[in-house]
């Protein structure tokens, strides 16, 4: 671990601004080194580079967007945070946009700042190049779960039967039946999908099996269906519990028969395609209430798998997060990121309700939203972050949301001085931790501790 003090540059011109965060880094044991304009915020960086640069957006000569273009040019691995009075949407577009590992509208709270500029030191001291995963498997885990899916794509790599795929909303059935394609002997062929969800009941067929020209009012051509264009390879049917019952009829027949009539057709077409249905709804009892045709639910359930929700395959949430986080971030053109420990095990821990697709989305909104490369609890959505529920306020899991517990108790029983003694007892407990590890060399628990000898011999002598 990287034990140097963090040093950290502000540029502002107008002095109380310079004094109040100049002490606030300070007290924060974080080196400051102030300018009153980015011209000579830029000769100093000639010289030398802090590990963090805060600068006001507004100033006289050049403003903090140049000075920020002049950074991310010249110095890209420097963290800016742009700091402004004028917080209007065109000023955060900017700063944004120039590269600015945030943007911090004033007045702001000091705490904020010291906290910021923390994390983006910790940014730049741990950036480092994340391995690309271009093997990255059709289906991410290895959990118990999902270790039926597993062997049923491998016993079913030479066989051409019907599969039916069943579900939660966002269990990955589109990712199975593409595996499921991909090591088969169609694999070559193509791989087309429908979701009979998605499509009005009155064009399902001509979705399916295409229409002749003057078929319909509107149909100017022929068309071609998505059973002819899956020929050779494979049709995924999703959402198939909530296909209409004349279309239930037609597929039934060319499952049977391996032939079709357009609509307005008067001329077969033969056709071979692989069909796997999926469905988020429970078939037999559809077939039960007469929804769905009998004789085609056992035409397309000749293998039925039945894919775990993500609470039932635990394991394989850091995976995922891993391959999301990457190739969100990939998709994006953006810096990959990845999750403090922390977040990770309270994310392994949630309910995922919307299943992979929702770890998926979250995975987007982070790699879009957070600062830096460490995403902290601070930046998962409200509805994730773990909070006190007495007190609304955020509450990480493990001593942060002992110490928040306590702190509320303490306040409402009316007690004072609380910043004191909190800090008095952590740092008591810091260094007696640190020179029991440093077997009482003080020099080294100063280090560990990422103090000098100096505070730490000021710091044992008080009573």
């Amino acid at each position: 671990m990287n034990n140097k003090p963090i040093v950290a540059w502000v540029v502002d011109d107008d002095d109380a601004m310079r004094w109040v965060l100049e002490r606030a880094l300070a007290d924060a044991n974080i080196e400051c080194k102030t300018f009153t304009s980015a011209a000579a915020c830029r000769a100093a960086l000639g010289h030398g580079l802090p590990d963090v640069l805060v600068s006001d957006l507004r100033m006289p000569g050049e403003n903090g967007l140049a000075l920020l273009a002049f950074v991310a040019r010249e110095h890209p691995d420097v963290p800016v945070i742009i700091t402004t009075a004028h917080s209007d949407l065109d000023a955060a577009v900017d700063a944004y946009g120039g590269g600015a590992f945030e943007y911090l509208p004033k007045p702001f709270d000091l705490d904020a700042l010291v906290t910021l500029v923390r994390r983006a030191a910790e940014h730049r001291r741990t950036a480092e190049p994340i391995p690309t995963r271009d093997d990255a498997p059709d289906l991410i885990g290895d959990s118990p779960a999902m270790q039926p899916v597993f062997r049923a794509i491998g016993r079913l790599k030479q066989s051409d039967v019907a599969v039916l795929l069943s579900g939660e909303t966002g269990t990955g059935k589109e990712l199975v039946a593409r595996a499921l394609h991909r090591h088969s002997a169609r694999a070559q062929g193509p791989f087309v999908a429908l979701n009979a969800a998605a499509i009005p009941a009155d064009l399902v067929e001509s979705e399916l099996f295409g229409h002749e020209r003057g078929a319909f009012t509107g149909a100017q051509a022929r068309r071609v269906g998505r059973f002819e264009q899956a020929n050779g390879g494979t049709l995924f049917l999703d959402e198939i519990g909530d296909m209409p019952p004349a279309a239930q009829t037609r597929l039934l027949r060319v499952l049977a028969e391996q032939e079709f009539y357009r609509v307005g057709g008067n001329q077969p077409v033969s056709v071979d395609a692989r069909v796997i249905a999926a469905t988020h709804q429970p078939l037999e009892r559809l077939v039960e209430e007469g929804r769905f045709r009998s004789d085609l639910y056992h035409r397309l359930n000749v293998v039925h798998l039945a894919l775990p929700p993500l609470r039932e395959r635990r394991s394989d949430i850091p995976l995922l997060l891993e391959h999301f986080l990457a190739s969100c971030a990939d998709e994006l053109g953006v810096e990959r990121k990845r999750l403090e420990p922390r977040v990770e095990a309270w994310l392994v821990q949630q309910p995922w309700p919307g299943n992979v697709r929702e770890l998926e989305n979250l995975c987007r909104r982070m790699v879009v939203m957070a600062p830096g490369t460490a995403i902290h609890f601070e930046d998962l959505p409200d509805a994730l972050q773990p909070r006190d529920a007495a007190s609304g306020r955020l509450a990480p899991p493990g001593w942060e949301r002992d110490l928040a517990t306590w702190a509320d108790g303490q306040l409402d029983a009316g007690t004072t001085g609380l910043a004191a003694k909190v800090q008095d007892a952590s740092e008591r407990i810091l260094i007696d931790a640190a020179l029991k590890h440093a077997r009482g060399q003080r020099g080294e628990a100063a280090r560990l501790l990422g103090w000098g000898r100096n505070t730490l011999a000021r710091k044992l002598k008080r009573p």
